[in-house]
């Protein structure tokens, strides 16, 4: 179903709510959503086949995440590292494909089966330790 969500309130108790392009409005029960998909381009063209895991360790911050559909699709993503920022109702997540119309995609928990963390990127226990200041170069000429 095609259509527009306030980004800050499309979440409720009893589903997304949703505004149609024709100005319809509705709450779409959670087991009837598999993704909200926040678009770059509601007329994009016919996209290309999009990949829907990373082929090698992804570099954004975060957490790698494998979430399984109830009809088994598989797909990857970013989620935040920050607890504060889950909701109840599901995960919002960065798609692998950065070339995708996708820019964010929300799962609800209703439309999956598992979520997994396959790794931690950009932990804040791991930041790069500060290279010492480099010592002053010495004079070749200095006391003559």
């Amino acid at each position: 179903m095609l259509g527009y969500v306030n980004p800050q309130t499309y979440l409720r108790g009893t589903g997304v709510e949703l505004l149609t392009p024709d100005g319809g409005f509705s709450t779409i029960p959670y087991e009837d959503v598999k993704t909200v998909c926040f678009v770059r381009d509601f007329e994009a063209p016919e996209p290309a086949v999009e990949r829907r895991t990373f082929h090698t360790r992804p570099k954004m911050d975060g957490l790698w995440v494998r979430a399984r559909f109830r009809d088994g699709e598989i797909l990857d993503g970013i989620l935040a590292n920050n607890l504060l920022q889950l909701d109840a109702q599901g995960f919002t997540l960065i798609p692998p494909d950065p070339t995708s119309n996708n820019q964010r995609l929300f799962l609800p928990r209703a439309a999956l089966t598992e979520i997994q963390v396959l790794g931690v990127v950009g932990s804040p226990l791991r930041r790069p330790k500060p290279k010492p200041a480099p010592q002053e170069q010495i004079g070749l000429f200095d006391g003559q």
